[in-house]
């Protein structure tokens, strides 16, 4: 008896405690939700029209809408993505020499071969404005790309919440079932005769 007693406790505890962890989850969920859709609206980027074919291919449904979602951010970033190709005439950032060319300066290709490469005032290479697109376009990308996984990280949180807190809700239950009514059956039985 004294130990169905110590089982009946340690389930009302293990239950109490997922309980308490399930609520603090899902409530930091949707506090991570809610932070990462404002600080997206924040920042106040909005699609371009839908006759724009970056639009068109990733984001068509949201044309000329403002950004407010981690799927629309994700879907922008793509965007971006296209919209600095077509800059680089399909180039990558890996693909491109670090400096401008001196014998085609409006190549997005460039050069890194210093000798080749074209030279300010001071006698210095030009570094390759194509090239640096990328390093802003990357930025900002990953930044959009973490507000999409930050969104989908709390709605990860809530879902494990409820399962913690669905979970402890059961032990509960089961602690009372299994030794609560346990012990009130044996206290209710008549003694025997003797």
């Amino acid at each position: 008896m004294r130990r169905g007693k110590v089982l009946q406790i340690g389930g009302y505890i293990s239950g109490g405690v997922l309980i308490v962890f399930g609520i603090v989850v899902v409530v930091l969920g949707i506090w991570g939700f809610m932070f990462t859709r404002d600080h997206i609206k924040q920042e106040g980027i909005v699609f371009g029209p839908a006759s724009d074919p970056a639009v068109a291919e990733h984001a068509e449904k949201w044309a000329d809408e403002p950004v407010e979602t981690g799927s629309q951010a994700l879907a922008f970033a793509e965007v971006m993505r296209e919209h600095t190709l077509e800059s680089t005439n399909g180039m990558t950032y890996a693909e491109m020499g670090r400096f401008q060319s001196a014998a085609n300066p409006s190549d997005p290709k460039g050069t890194n071969d210093e000798a080749a490469a074209a030279k300010d005032a001071k006698g210095q290479p030009i570094s390759n404005g194509a090239r640096d697109i990328w390093v802003t376009e990357t930025a900002l990308t990953t930044a959009l790309n973490m507000g999409f996984m930050s969104e989908m990280l709390s709605i990860f949180s809530i879902i494990v919440g409820v399962a913690l807190l669905l979970t402890g809700i059961g032990l509960v239950i089961l602690a009372f079932a299994v030794f609560g009514r346990g012990r009130t059956a044996t206290e209710a039985a008549p003694a025997p005769a003797t």
